[in-house]
């Protein structure tokens, strides 16, 4: 099986993709889309899709995992946000892939075993279990690899949106 994760932002968008192989997961490809402030937020959009376009024709991946939002301060940054996780959503129906959402808490649990791990766990783990040489720059790339090692965990226990 090969899963795209996804850990969406409107600055920087994390993205990357795992093959799975009975109990074994290899990263494949990973990698961040990034938005300049500078342009308006409509162009912004449309660059996150047609770049998320192309990672889904170049990588063919089985299902794309999201991450759910979960904001409980900032209201402006949960709409940017929420309107690059619809973006996300919009590629996975337009290209006919199952889509699965997981909460951040859910994430932490899967990757660490424990539901308020920090980035730097998070990250050490993502590196152990894909045996990577070193961690992504972006804690948005280690984040949306951190996205499909939870399905790769927990696919079998939960039911997929088909598109």
């Amino acid at each position: 099986m090969r899963i795209l994760g996804v850990d969406p932002g409107i600055g920087r968008l994390g993205w990357g993709v795992i093959e799975v192989e009975g109990q074994k997961q290899k990263a494949i490809a990973y990698g961040c889309i990034e938005t300049s402030m500078k342009t308006t937020e409509e162009k912004r959009i449309q660059e996150i899709f047609h770049e998320l376009q192309k990672i889904l024709i170049q990588t063919e991946p089985d299902v794309l995992a999201v991450e759910e939002l979960f904001f409980s301060r900032n209201v402006t940054t949960a709409f940017s946000v929420g309107q690059a996780r619809g973006v996300v959503l919009l590629a996975a129906a337009e290209a006919g892939i199952p889509l699965a959402s997981y909460y951040p808490t859910a994430v932490k649990s899967a990757v660490t075993g424990y539901g308020k791990a920090d980035k730097a766990q998070i990250g050490q783990m993502v590196k152990a279990i894909l045996k990577l040489e070193s961690l992504p720059k972006l804690d948005d790339t280690t984040d949306a690899l951190a996205v499909a090692l939870t399905h790769a965990f927990t696919a079998k226990f939960k039911r997929i949106k088909s598109l």
